[in-house]
């Protein structure tokens, strides 16, 4: 069991954690036909833009209602009915993802009421999914941002159908920050090899192919749309992937009885058995041929490459749900946890088989990492790296001093092998450096 511990400082020196509204940006950029609205200051919006656009190198579909300072001493309600109806005649969004900021939940403004009351007066606005989630930047993370978006779709967007609609074949994925574009189509093509029809919440494997659609229009091109998330309710079962996915799924069995399973982690030998297991259950399909070859190499490579591995001491400063799956797998290569560093405290971490977590930023992390073997965080790291003379590999957000980061994949046996190489090449790198 992990003690977790909060660090003392009243102010973070070298922030680690992004900002809700950037978490729920990120969830919504997996919808078709999506535009998220910020109700906040344009500084709000320009500095979650700025994240999103660094770590993708693309841009970032977003919308604010630019609160000034007299609307936000009178209130923003005319603001967020005004934007609303602009972005439904200029863009047709097929969705609108309407978030707050710190700026009007300090004010308190009621966001459920305005919606209700902009409802009620444009019943043409009635086809419209509007989806509300709190995200104020004075609390929370990034990862909550995120899970708080996802319940918010789950819980207004799905309808109710009958038995006679449901689909024998179709499966809800719940799939959490910690799994880049790279992962969600890896997990898309694992699943619909056993028979299944899987509806991804978020779908984010194509944020990155917005070049291959129509290049000037102002919403998101792929993703899940609207019809498929009104079909969940159809589902036979829930995969949650993350356990912050844990109360979206929770909400789904609560509204339609939908059984549910939660995934920490699909990196790894263990993990991934486990998954294309639960696979194997729900559709009645043995686990495909190419999977056990796939299973045979990634347990040979283990096996070969252990000694590279054994007793290295390795520091990570990442999400929770990236830290725990991250973790996992190092440990169960004989990786020693020199220093482990989150953004917020989160109850399955101190289910976690190492000493300590650290909720605290970048500068508790560069003090503790000392005398680690590798460092794995963001791109924001490697002023840490060059201080500490410390091989750093590159997880979470931001990434933006790489190329191919979206495109990464680290889960499933591929995914497990190619994390394997990657920490087995920094190490060895590192060995011959002390040789020479």
């Amino acid at each position: 069991m992990a003690i977790i511990s909060v660090t003392s400082t009243s102010v973070a020196v070298n922030p680690l954690k992004q900002s809700q509204t950037v978490g729920a940006v990120l969830a919504f950029l997996g919808l078709k036909g999506m535009m998220p609205l910020l109700h906040g200051s344009q500084g709000c919006t320009a500095l979650t833009k700025a994240v999103l656009v660094q770590h993708f190198r693309q841009t970032i579909p977003l919308s604010s209602t630019a609160m000034t300072e007299v609307a936000t001493i009178l209130g923003g309600e005319e603001r967020v009915e005004q934007a609303i109806l602009t972005l439904v005649q200029r863009s047709k969004p097929e969705i609108i993802g309407l978030c707050s900021t710190g700026l009007v939940e300090t004010r308190g403004d009621d966001m459920g009421r305005f919606v209700k009351e902009i409802r009620h007066r444009h019943p043409e606005l009635d086809y419209l999914p509007i989806v509300l989630v709190s995200t104020p930047d004075f609390k929370g993370t990034l990862q909550d941002g995120f899970a708080g978006a996802v319940e918010s779709m789950v819980r207004e967007i799905p309808q109710k159908s009958s038995k006679q609609d449901a689909c024998a074949t179709q499966i809800t994925i719940l799939a959490s920050s910690a799994f880049t574009p790279g992962d969600v189509q890896e997990i898309k093509e694992i699943v619909t090899s056993f028979g299944l029809v899987p509806i991804v919440v978020p779908d984010l494997s194509g944020v990155l192919d917005s070049h291959i659609e129509d290049s000037s229009s102002a919403i998101t091109a792929n993703g899940t749309n609207a019809a498929q998330l009104r079909s969940i309710g159809s589902s036979v079962f829930t995969l949650a992937l993350g356990d912050s996915m844990r109360p979206g799924a929770q909400i789904l069995e609560k509204r339609f009885n939908i059984p549910y399973e939660v995934f920490g982690e699909l990196t790894g030998l263990l993990a991934v058995d486990k998954f294309l297991q639960a696979l194997a259950d729900i559709s009645g399909v043995s686990v495909p041929e190419k999977y056990r070859r796939q299973r045979l190499q990634l347990q040979h490579l283990m096996l070969e490459n252990h000694f590279y591995f054994g007793c290295k001491r390795v520091s990570l400063a990442l999400e929770p749900d990236l830290l725990w799956s991250t973790v996992s797998f190092l440990r169960s290569l004989g990786v020693q946890i020199h220093t482990a560093v989150t953004t917020t405290r989160f109850p399955l971490l101190e289910k976690l088989p190492i000493k300590s977590i650290t909720i605290g930023d970048l500068e508790d992390f560069e003090q503790l990492a000392v005398g680690s073997d590798l460092l794995i965080t963001n791109s924001h790291g490697v002023a840490i790296a060059q201080r500490l003379k410390i091989p750093l590999y590159r997880q979470g957000i931001p990434i933006f001093d790489r190329l191919d980061h979206g495109q990464f994949t680290k889960i499933g046996y591929r995914g497990t092998m190619q994390l394997l190489f990657d920490l087995g090449n920094l190490f060895l790198e590192q060995e011959t450096k002390l040789k020479h």
